[in-house]
């Protein structure tokens, strides 16, 4: 199944469950010809594109019924999108195994990591096996799914929308809770190496 095909099951399903979902028009997608270069090569996208520094999150949904365990990943590429109504944001690989498990849920939890969470975010990004065994969380309030201890921040959301964005998924989630943690720094990636707040 291809990007859009993704996006349009994703939207299918959450219509089906009652909750409101808007999807953007397909855009025109136009692939490079054998006779052309791409413009950018990959290698040098993610080199360049790694001097922004980003903090670090973990996107997380509660298990479904027959699931041992919670669904989550790390991830980078979260942001806040909207103020009214209040909107927040993520990107996702369209080839990702927890993504389906996190759009059957309907719902997410966002735990912003602390600076000290490192390795605790290495075992989120990557694939497979249970990455909350050992991990201490609890329920989110609106949506149940989990919410980190320790993290420095966390927002409760209902999935709005879902959009193509080339290889990834754009996910716009509707914040129904949210609220601080810890006070210490949070977690940042820089240059493929974390980092932390220095004064």
């Amino acid at each position: 199944m291809g990007t859009a095909g993704m996006a349009a099951a994703a939207v299918r399903y959450l219509r089906s469950s009652g909750r409101p979902v808007e999807a953007l028009p397909r855009p025109e997608l136009r692939c490079v010809g054998a006779d052309e270069r791409a413009p950018v090569e990959g290698t040098e996208f993610r080199r360049v594109l790694g001097h922004f520094a980003s903090g670090v999150a973990v996107v997380a949904a509660a298990a479904a019924p027959g699931e041992a365990a919670p669904a989550g990943f790390a991830c980078q590429s979260f942001s806040s999108l909207s103020l009214d109504p209040p909107l927040v944001a993520f990107m996702v690989g369209r080839t990702s195994a927890t993504w389906p498990r996190i759009a059957r849920a309907g719902a997410f939890c966002v735990s912003v990591l602390a600076a000290g969470q490192g390795e605790l975010c290495r075992g989120f990004a990557v694939s497979g096996g249970d990455k909350f065994a050992g991990v201490a969380y609890d329920a989110a309030p609106a949506s149940g799914a989990p919410r980190l201890t320790g993290a420095v921040a966390w927002i409760d959301c209902t999935i709005h929308a879902v959009h193509t964005g080339g290889d990834h998924l754009i996910v716009v989630g509707r914040v129904d809770a949210l609220g601080t943690g810890t006070e210490d720094a949070p977690l940042l990636f820089h240059r493929g190496r974390f980092a932390r707040l220095r004064d």
